[in-house]
């Protein structure tokens, strides 16, 4: 019987170097028909791209939230930041999402999906939740960008609680939450690119 792999501590986490992440000279937000041309030339030709979502977190009870508010892809070389607060961004993000020519690549995707199709109507295709990888690989508990990232790439992928739990719906967005939506995409890229995955 093989062993069933161990997810690494956060004691042992604690150990690693950091993460390298996308600093903020390549992260590009979404915000005027350049840079909407620009992302959609680039996504758009890339055979897979790291993906994320973020949203303003709820508090009040009853509340529902009106999520996602951000859009987050990278590639290797750059991260695209998708402000949804923002109309004209919609259908760029739509297309992307339906398209089946370039794979989507991140973790816990399963309510961006549903949140997404609320929001913006999109048909999801061609998207990879790497949790299912892991679970394929025999890990019996959910696997989350830390963790993998931890296993695969040996570096400490950190995430800021107060980042976290800010106001994505606000606009212009911190640098802070810039550099925390890039990094999301841009470390699930990272992971399916050292996995050697590839596209079907």
């Amino acid at each position: 019987m093989k062993p069933v792999p161990v997810t690494p501590s956060k004691e042992f986490i604690a150990t690693l170097p950091p993460f390298n992440r996308i600093e903020l000279s390549h992260i590009v937000v979404v915000s005027d028909a350049d840079t909407l041309a620009q992302a959609e030339a680039e996504l758009m030709n890339a055979r897979a791209v790291g993906f994320d979502t973020e949203s303003k977190p709820t508090f009040a009870r009853g509340e529902v939230s009106d999520g996602p508010h951000v859009a987050q892809f990278s590639t290797l070389e750059r991260a695209y930041v998708f402000p949804l607060q923002q109309p004209e961004c919609h259908p760029a993000v739509a297309a992307l999402l339906a398209s089946t020519q370039v794979t989507k690549v991140g973790f816990g995707l399963q309510s961006d999906r549903l949140q997404l199709v609320n929001k913006l109507g999109a048909k999801l295709e061609s998207v990879l939740d790497l949790d299912s990888v892991f679970r394929q690989r025999g890990h019996r508990n959910s696997v989350g960008v830390r963790s993998a990232v931890a296993m695969v790439l040996e570096m400490r992928f950190s995430k800021s609680h107060k980042v976290t739990t800010s106001n994505w719906a606000r606009t212009p967005l911190t640098d802070a939450q810039l550099l925390y939506a890039a990094n999301d995409a841009y470390a699930a890229l990272r992971v399916y690119s050292a996995l050697g995955l590839t596209p079907d």
